[in-house]
């Protein structure tokens, strides 16, 4: 059974950073889409970055663009989401999600796939940004 493992979330201040990881056990992170998405209180979940294996295409939210970086490491099966200039609405809990690529349909580098094309979840990490 594929598992996803969310760390590194935490408190920060307006204007600081932090790393999530999402570690990836039971398959190897290429031929896989990985995708980040969060859920503010009272808010829908979104899609906020994605990428294809360790380093494939990758895609982002307009909300994080520019800010935040997602990357792959193979040798770790592990995706990393680096989150600079973090605001009070990053606030929430993140995600880790995967889709086999090798399905028809959705394709991180067209757009992040949507909640309900994604397979597997983490059970999230929280992230609180106060002003």
């Amino acid at each position: 059974q594929p598992r996803l493992e969310e760390s590194g979330g935490g408190s920060v201040q307006s204007g600081g950073s932090l790393r999530l990881s999402c570690t990836v056990r039971g398959f190897n992170l290429d031929g896989y889409i990985i995708g980040w998405f969060r859920q503010a209180p009272g808010k829908e979940r979104e899609g906020i970055s994605c990428i294809t294996g360790s380093a494939g295409s990758t895609n982002y939210a307009d909300s994080v663009k520019g800010r935040f970086t997602i990357s792959g490491d193979k040798s770790t099966n592990t995706v990393y989401l680096q989150m600079d200039n973090l605001e009070p609405d990053d606030t929430g809990v993140y995600y880790c999600t995967s889709r086999n690529a090798r399905r028809v349909g959705a394709r991180c580098g067209w757009k992040i796939p949507g909640r309900s094309e994604m397979d597997y979840w983490g059970r999230g990490a929280q992230v609180t940004v106060s002003p």
